[in-house]
């Protein structure tokens, strides 16, 4: 499945698109369960995982009755799940509970889903009882009794109506934030992603449920991920309180080596924003779900990195040792920058990611695909680490998602809030070579300075090529910040990428983040001055 697909397929699990239960029915009968009680452990997770490994990899098998493979996108959508087959429905003041999706459209793969009770696990079987068919024109009892499901999603007792989590499509997760809002999407591992051949995707085939206890906030998920190139023991301890957090544990166990190994990764969509305004047809005036990845680093360093729509795929690597986080964030949160009522952008949670020890030396990668279409996940970043990925390797890592509006670690200093380019120059004089401007607006941290303070503020510019000219730091009483301003003249008619670095500083103390950029200078045939006619 590629992005565009799998995309318009996870639409299903976001409040926008999902049409919600107005009821809920009367509990009467909860999931059934199949075959023998065996006893399941993490550490019994990690032992198949790594016997699997050792095995022949197969692949899940792609065995759909034709009726199923031949739905239209609504009449996928009209299969739902019955509310009076809630898994965890019969608990006595349950905080969560679980319904399971069909098979069917771009869902070809059959998972198998277990509940844990008590340390011990049983199979559900799949059994048409559980789901209304409505429209979709599928008879339920014609279909195999063994067909199995796509995945699962969650639901908490804050909410019954509205899914809080889901699982569904190779190894893709997503949860919703405070807004309640789906957006952007994580996965259990990417492999090969942004090099110059198939990326490879990895696949969640067998999902354990851990009966939850009434008294707690947390459920907790098992998985285990296949691939030609791997296998993986996956632990999800889920806690829904002030947006979603997960507490996640994997072990990987190598198949063969791997050129590019994505822990932690993250697919976003950018199609359009301030800094980037290719989309002059569309009404809106910014398209994505994700403005920018933050980085906080092992030295402390803070770094934002707007992202782009690029010509061309643009892939780049920041060097790091043992970070403390990073994600993908929506921080303009204004829905005026939007306009769009019907997804809502503004909305869309952010996705930090926090190791929870060291991780050593490796890169957070960013990888930028071109798009024309916002229903296309352009946008990936992960951790890829240094050490060789070899076969008969365990690799053990542990991390935070906190699905959030908000990250819960914040820079002390001043965060960019905007990035905005256009054509360079002095406004009412006459340009005679190409130059690009850069705007880029600082908020929070020190700002305003007090009234009596006698501040110079200067911002401090990196270029990897080209002249930087015209700058600027000046206040900026709108949002009580300052704005730093310069131009990049690029040093020939080339289309080589230019590295930026800014900050602002006071002396010989930063006042801000440190703003990351790469520009790639346009064609010398699209470099129009736009000179007006009374300055020609």
């Amino acid at each position: 499945m590629n992005r565009r697909d799998f995309l318009k397929a996870t639409s299903v699990l976001g409040g926008a698109f999902l049409p919600l239960s107005s009821v809920l029915a009367a509990v009467d009968a909860p999931a059934k369960t199949i075959g023998p009680s065996e006893s399941f452990s993490y550490a019994w997770l990690k032992g198949l995982a790594r016997h699997l490994s050792e095995q022949k990899h197969d692949g899940a098998q792609e065995n759909l009755p034709a009726e199923l493979q031949g739905l239209s996108w609504d009449e996928y959508q009209a299969i739902s799940f019955r509310k009076d087959q809630d898994l965890w429905a019969d608990i006595d003041q349950a905080r969560y509970r679980a319904e399971l999706f069909h098979l069917g459209l771009y869902f070809k793969k059959p998972v198998k889903i277990y509940e844990i009770v008590d340390g011990q696990a049983r199979e559900i079987a799949y059994d048409p009882a559980m789901f209304d068919y409505g429209k979709s024109g599928i008879d339920g009892d014609a279909l195999p009794k063994d067909l199995g499901f796509a995945g699962f999603r969650l639901f908490h007792d804050n909410d019954w109506k509205r899914d809080m989590v889901a699982f569904l499509g190779a190894s893709y997760f997503r949860a919703v934030s405070d807004s309640m809002q789906y957006g952007m999407s994580a996965r259990g591992l990417a492999i090969d992603t942004g090099l110059p051949r198939d990326e490879e995707f990895p696949d969640f085939t067998r999902f354990w449920l851990e009966r939850p206890d009434p008294q707690s906030n947390v459920v907790t998920v098992y998985a285990l991920l296949e691939s030609a190139s791997t296998t993986g023991a996956y632990r999800f301890a889920i806690n829904i309180d002030d947006g979603v957090t997960m507490d996640v544990d994997t072990a990987l166990y190598p198949r063969k080596p791997i050129e590019r190994l994505g822990i932690a990764p993250m697919t976003s969509m950018y199609m359009v924003g301030e800094n980037d305004q290719a989309a002059y047809w569309d009404w809106r005036p910014e398209i994505h779900d994700s403005d920018g990845l933050a980085m906080h680093t092992g030295s402390g360093e803070w770094l934002w990195r707007p992202l782009l729509n690029p010509r061309q795929l643009r892939f780049n690597a920041y060097a790091d040792q043992n970070p403390k986080g990073f994600g993908l964030l929506q921080r303009d949160r204004n829905f005026d920058h939007y306009q769009d009522d019907g997804v809502f952008y503004d909305r869309r949670p952010s996705v930090w990611i926090e190791p929870k020890s060291d991780w050593g030396k490796g890169a957070i990668d960013l990888i930028e695909i071109p798009t024309l279409d916002e229903t296309f996940d352009n946008i990936v970043a992960f951790w890829n680490p240094d050490q060789p990925v070899q076969p008969g390797d365990e690799l053990l890592f542990g991390y935070r998602i906190y699905w959030c509006d908000y990250p819960p670690s914040q820079p002390e200093l001043a965060r960019c809030v905007a990035t905005r380019t256009g054509l360079g120059g002095e406004v009412g004089q006459k340009r005679e070579y190409f130059s690009w401007r850069f705007a880029i607006d600082f908020q929070g941290g020190p700002f305003p300075f007090d009234a009596d303070q006698d501040v110079e503020v200067v911002p401090v510019i990196e270029n990897s090529a080209g002249r930087i000219e015209i700058t600027s730091a000046r206040p900026l009483h709108s949002i009580n910040g300052y704005r730093a301003m310069f131009d990049v003249v690029p040093p020939d008619d080339g289309t080589e990428p230019i590295n930026l670095r800014v900050y602002l500083k006071a002396g010989d103390e930063p006042l801000t983040e440190t703003w990351v950029y790469q520009w790639t200078p346009p064609p010398a045939e699209d470099r129009e001055l736009h000179n007006p006619g009374h300055l020609s």
